[in-house]
């Protein structure tokens, strides 16, 4: 069976889903903190799908998963991701995505699991020396949030050398879009990505878009950032695995688009996926929004065979379709 830990959530579902039409047995472990149960019932639906809510804080949790069923693997997703968040509020951060993971780990090693995929982030960059950013650009995080992820990066290159245990790190870039079918998607109750608080604003009244500035040194003078789709994402998860059953190696890879849209570019073509005008100010620019990130991906192209086919108006009908699931939903609770 493949582990998913934090697979009631936004990017884990999406790649339980991917898992279970490639026939494999899956076990979500969530602690529902920022998961949701809708989304679990849903995955039973399509598969055989365990699910244990429980906490990677508390060691004894994870490690009766492992007493428990039969690990092949383990898809780790589980951390909190506020950057903002993470900065008023480190300790979080550093107990959830950091202890957690070793307690994760620790169980790994005592029930001879040895194959790991993490779910890592761009964010380990910080700002950016140069664009697109590959694989060796600089790690030097700017928030709480980047720093927790880079130090599960830096233990799981120890691990591996003391335990044999293989990980492959996947960096990636900004998430997008949703399940095609609507059976899952992006369910944040503090949402800070750009395209579903676009969306967000066409379900209210008198509600206005904001865009954080306009005079950043790019074409049309706003952020410019790479939208990768979440379904390509949860296939890259899927290479990944194999690829590490394959080779037995530990690897980094970056999943990206290798192209940049601009905020004005994903706000104009949500005006047109959704033929709505959409009201919107400009205000002053957000402390540290970085101009221009997005990444070279050559190297997930070249060695796990990803190639992210999902067009960013994609990402928008999907992810919109989705919203209008989330509130009849949150209408009938």
């Amino acid at each position: 069976m493949i582990l998913i830990t934090g697979g009631a959530g936004y990017i884990g579902s999406h790649t339980a889903i991917n898992f279970i039409n490639h026939g494999y047995d899956i076990i979500i472990f969530d602690s529902l903190e920022t998961g949701h149960i809708e989304i679990v019932e849903e995955l039973k639906k399509l598969g055989n799908v365990e699910f244990v809510q429980g906490d990677l804080r508390n060691p004894d949790d994870i490690n009766k998963v492992f007493d428990k069923y039969s690990i092949e693997a383990v898809i780790h997703f589980a951390a909190f991701s506020l950057v903002g968040e993470s900065v008023t509020n480190p300790a979080k951060y550093y107990r959830n995505n950091v202890y957690g993971t070793l307690n994760l780990l620790d169980a790994m090693v005592s029930h001879n699991v040895k194959k790991i995929v993490f779910s890592s982030t761009c964010a380990t960059y910080g700002e950016p020396e140069y664009t697109p950013i590959d694989e060796q650009h600089p790690q030097k995080p700017i928030n709480p949030y980047g720093n927790s992820k880079l130090c599960v990066e830096y233990m799981l290159k120890d691990y591996d050398k003391a335990y044999d245990l293989k990980s492959i790190r996947l960096r990636y870039f900004n998430v997008a879009g949703c399940d095609e079918k609507s059976r899952v998607g992006e369910w944040h109750d503090i949402e800070t990505h750009l395209i579903p608080n676009i969306l967000k604003t066409t379900f209210g009244k008198e509600q206005t878009f904001k865009i954080f500035g306009d005079d950043y040194e790019t074409p049309d003078g706003t952020c410019i950032r790479d939208y990768v789709n979440v379904e390509d994402l949860a296939q890259a998860h899927m290479l990944a695995y194999l690829y590490l059953k394959e080779n037995n190696k530990s690897d980094i890879f970056n999943l990206g688009t290798e192209q940049g849209d601009s905020v004005k570019q994903v706000f104009d073509t949500c005006e047109k996926v959704l033929q709505k005008t959409i009201p919107v100010e400009i205000v002053e620019r957000r402390a540290g929004d970085p101009a221009k990130l997005y990444a070279n991906a050559n190297k997930a192209k070249n060695l796990l065979k990803w190639k992210p086919e999902r067009t960013l108006e994609k990402n928008i009908k999907t992810a919109y379709d989705w919203e209008c699931k989330l509130n009849k939903i949150k209408a009938g609770k």
